[in-house]
């Protein structure tokens, strides 16, 4: 055989001479360089509609608005508006022929709609090219990531990258299966252990629009009763969209709904899919094949067609929560969804964020919730042993477990697996009183004392230095502070109990299920495995150093790792046992031998609104360089009700660590101001960071995306205040 003909050791020997043909075209065809797209020198344009209004994928504030371009008439057919187009952007005025503009560099954008002339009085730039016919962005997408930009004071191409995935062309080029009929209306299931989930189910089978905050019952079953409502919405003829923290829960839904409804009639929506399965998946959620949709934060912007219901799960977890510009939350995207589609809303978890219960006390939601016979059947009972009980306990001197704690795991080993939940590394303490463990918070604004370099106190929002400090509850003056490391209480555990294997589970690795089988399964807060039959027991380890964070949802967040960790435990009546290692009289370690978060966050939403905190106040965080901060809030305009607290240096992020987000460039020292307003002022203050931010950038000045000297971040309602 000639070399020309011949092929090498590939396995395509004996191929036919067309075959080998087609092969050697292919190759010749990927090393040919590919053509730029034309610049329509002297094009025709087209006769109807010859303006594209485009909004171009620059996310800098300063350009945060449509751009028009002329349409060349050979793109006339695919230029629609929804569809991927790449125009040239950055041509100045002086760089015209022939009365259309050339010149600058080729970007993406997407084409907003076609007009019959455009408001700009000077020579229009050419389409350069179509990248696809396929409309990906519709009109009520669009709708969405505008409220979302104005809410967050962020640009809407910002908004749009992270609302519409990464094309991929062999995706584009498989059709959609044919959307499946409605499905006949589910049963109640275990729906009927609420006291108005029936009716919830049948207010989305008729069509209907409620709005619930569901508190789950312990156990396993939330996700069965969650496809429960995906189903009745599905046979009233409309959509729905489910959002969860992870790929655990996600998976659990998927599972739930196939079981339930069998396949083809929703989109999972996740990263583990990888990016072709991912974008066919939304892009038959896009083509109205699938009407229902599950998926981690991302799909919080999925494009269901005639929304009917929007839920959320657990809305008080980290990951819920879009660390890229402009970082908005999926329970404010969720919201807004609701509003303008004017569809049903459920907001579910095991506990309450206060969030939640403004929601209900506004009216806005109704609670959806069982009654305490039916909460102390499903829950577990819950023991506490507080600092006066380790005080008592050689045992617990000796080796850092209660004797309380031992005795509960050691009978628990003989009925199947026990959790030990200990707190992840990176809790920091705040100061407390050490008496009474009422936080110490600043007199002038209510916010954390820290304990600075020499141990000088100062509060953690506003600065002031705090000297004189004594309890408002106690009258105590002295202070505590603690941090307990969480690997040694492991490795604690397991030596108490030689005989049992160990099992861990966290950020290296996580666990989805563990067997039956007695076995210590040692968890960080988040990565608690689901047990075959639920645990025996469960400890949770070190409480104070979970409600020690300088955080104002400490209390919160504490409660709500702890029910997690409780909620997958045997009930009561079936010998499950919590034991909480944590000061019985604290309010989160009350509401969790109650099994009482709603009326936690009731308390907490109280508070808050006496104290002017979030959610009832709006609040801004702006960080950046002490001197770039200040000269930033002098220029903004901000609302006449707006209070300025700060700026107070930022924790500096040690040179080769990982930066969180929201921290600064490591080496480099920061500041963060908080703005606060009342209600009602948010939208007055996102406009007034936002114009402030994007004046800036344009004489400029840097966004803080790179991290550089003058950077300055602007976060709407940041998670962490202090």
């Amino acid at each position: 055989m000639s070399s020309e003909n011949g092929v090498g050791e590939g396995g395509a020997e004996g191929a036919p001479p067309e075959q080998l043909a087609l092969i050697r075209e292919s190759v010749r065809k990927a090393r040919e360089p590919r053509a730029k797209p034309r610049t329509w020198r002297g094009a025709a344009l087209a006769e109807r509609l010859p303006v594209a209004r485009v909004l171009v994928d620059k996310g800098v504030l300063h350009l945060d608005r449509y751009f028009d371009y002329a349409v060349p008439a050979d793109l006339d057919a695919d230029a629609q508006p929804g569809v991927r187009v790449r125009v040239r952007f950055g041509a100045g005025r002086g760089r015209v022929r022939e009365g259309r503009r050339e010149g600058g560099g080729l970007i993406d954008g997407f084409l907003i709609e076609r007009l019959p002339e455009s408001d700009y009085s000077g020579p229009l730039a050419a389409l350069a090219q179509v990248v696809s016919p396929e409309r990906v962005l519709g009109p009520e997408l669009l709708a969405l990531a505008r409220a979302v930009a104005d809410r967050y004071a962020g640009s809407l191409a910002d908004v749009l990258q992270l609302a519409v995935p990464p094309r991929n062309a062999r995706a584009e080029q498989r059709p959609s299966p044919a959307p499946l009929p409605p499905p006949q209306r589910p049963q109640p299931g275990s729906w009927s252990r609420y006291e108005h989930g029936g009716a919830f189910l049948d207010a989305l089978a008729t069509g209907a629009s409620p709005r619930a905050v569901w508190n789950a019952l312990p156990g396993p079953g939330w996700s069965d009763e969650l496809a429960r409502a995906v189903a009745a919405t599905l046979a009233s003829g409309r959509g729905a969209l489910v959002v969860v923290p992870d790929g655990r829960s996600a998976a659990r839904m998927d599972a739930a709904l196939t079981a339930l409804l069998g396949e083809g009639r929703h989109a999972l929506l996740t990263a583990d899919a990888g990016p072709e399965k991912r974008y066919r998946e939304w892009l038959a959620v896009r083509r109205g094949s699938v009407r229902a949709v599950v998926g981690t934060r991302a799909a919080m912007f999925a494009p269901v067609q005639d929304l009917g219901l929007v839920a959320l799960w657990d809305d008080g977890d980290d990951s819920h929560s879009e660390p890229h510009a402009p970082q908005p939350h999926a329970r404010d995207v969720l919201l807004l969804r609701a509003a303008q589609d004017g569809c049903g809303f459920l907001l579910g978890g095991w506990s309450c964020t206060v969030e939640a219960a403004q929601l209900v006390e506004s009216g806005w939601a109704r609670p959806l919730v069982a009654g305490r016979e039916q909460v102390r059947r499903a829950a577990p009972l819950v023991r506490t042993v507080g600092d006066l009980d380790l005080a008592r306990d050689e045992a617990a001197r000796a080796a850092r477990l209660p004797t309380l704690a031992w005795q509960v795991v050691r009978d628990a080993l003989r009925q199947g697996p026990v959790l030990v939940q200990v707190p992840r590394r990176g809790y920091v303490p705040r100061t407390a009183c050490a008496r009474c463990r009422a936080a110490a918070r600043c007199r002038h604004c209510s916010g954390p004392l820290e304990a600075r370099d020499g141990g000088a106190l100062a509060c953690g929002w506003c600065g002031r230095a705090e000297t004189d400090w004594s309890c408002p509850e106690c009258g105590s003056v002295r202070l505590r502070a603690q941090v307990v490391g969480a690997r040694r209480t492991a490795e604690e555990m397991g030596r108490a109990f030689p005989a049992v294997p160990v099992r861990t589970s966290g950020r290296e690795h996580v666990l989805d299920t563990v067997p039956a089988a007695p076995a210590l399964v040692v968890s960080t807060p988040g990565a608690e495995p689901v047990a075959e039959g639920g645990y025996a027991a469960a400890l949770l380890l070190d409480g104070w150093a979970m409600l020690a964070r300088p955080d104002l949802r400490a209390g919160e967040d504490a409660l709500r790792r702890w029910i997690a960790a409780a909620a997958l435990v045997r009930p009561q009546e079936a010998g499950g046992t919590v034991v909480a290692l944590a000061e019985p009289t604290l309010r989160p370690v009350q509401a969790l031998v109650r099994w009482d978060p709603v009326g936690h966050a009731v308390r907490e939403l109280a508070e808050r609104a006496e104290l002017g905190f979030p959610p009832v106040s709006r609040m801004a965080a702006v960080s950046g360089p002490r001197d770039a901060v200040i000269t930033f809030l002098d220029a903004v305009e901000l609302p006449a009700e707006a209070e300025v607290l700060g700026p107070v240096p930022l924790p500096v992020t040690p040179a080769g660590s990982p930066r969180r987000t929201g921290a600064p460039p490591p080496g480099e020292h920061w500041d963060r101001a908080l703005v606060r307003v009342p209600p009602g002022r948010g939208a007055a203050l996102a406009a007034a960071l936002k114009a402030a931010q994007a004046a800036r950038m344009a004489r400029g000045g840097s966004g803080g995306a790179a991290g550089g000297a003058e950077a300055v971040r602007v976060r709407i309602d940041p998670p962490d205040i202090g």
